[in-house]
């Protein structure tokens, strides 16, 4: 009786892994919210260290290795400390650290532009010549409408 069960399963769970490899795993176009749930800036200078924000979120978009996570967040806390803010960089980078990892299922976490189940992976050169042009086309845009 628990063979007649289990070849079903094992069935189900075969096409599974093979749609899973499947799966077109494509970069999508770069988003940033600033800086996810914290404030971009002070009550007086609501946006003092978005743009920190928004480089972190480039290369958390991006993802890559888990070096190259660890260095995209010791340069938001680098970045944060020189517009004056020692004590939020620290808190900020306590808070990536925790809260960025590429398994939580979250919209800011690392690799957000790619599928959920990629974690830590270096990119191809392919990957990373679609990211450069995905940027170019974000900073563009951005351009487009400071204008």
């Amino acid at each position: 009786m628990m063979k007649r069960l289990l070849l079903p399963f094992m069935i189900l769970s075969l096409f599974s892994l093979v749609a899973l490899a499947n799966s077109k795993d494509e970069l999508k176009p770069f988003t940033s919210d600033g800086c996810s749930s914290f404030p971009d800036g002070t009550l007086k200078q609501k946006q003092l260290w978005l743009s920190c924000c928004v480089a972190h979120d480039k290369a958390y978009w991006m993802g890559g290795t888990y070096e190259e996570r660890l260095q995209a967040d010791k340069a938001l806390k680098v970045c944060v400390e020189q517009v004056g803010e020692k004590t939020i960089a620290k808190l900020m980078l306590a808070g990536v650290r925790v809260g960025g990892s590429p398994y939580w299922p979250t919209d800011f976490r690392w690799g957000y532009g790619w599928d959920y189940t990629r974690g830590y992976q270096k990119l191809t050169q392919k990957e990373l010549e679609k990211a450069k042009k995905l940027l170019a086309d974000y900073d563009s845009s951005e351009r487009e409408k400071s204008k």
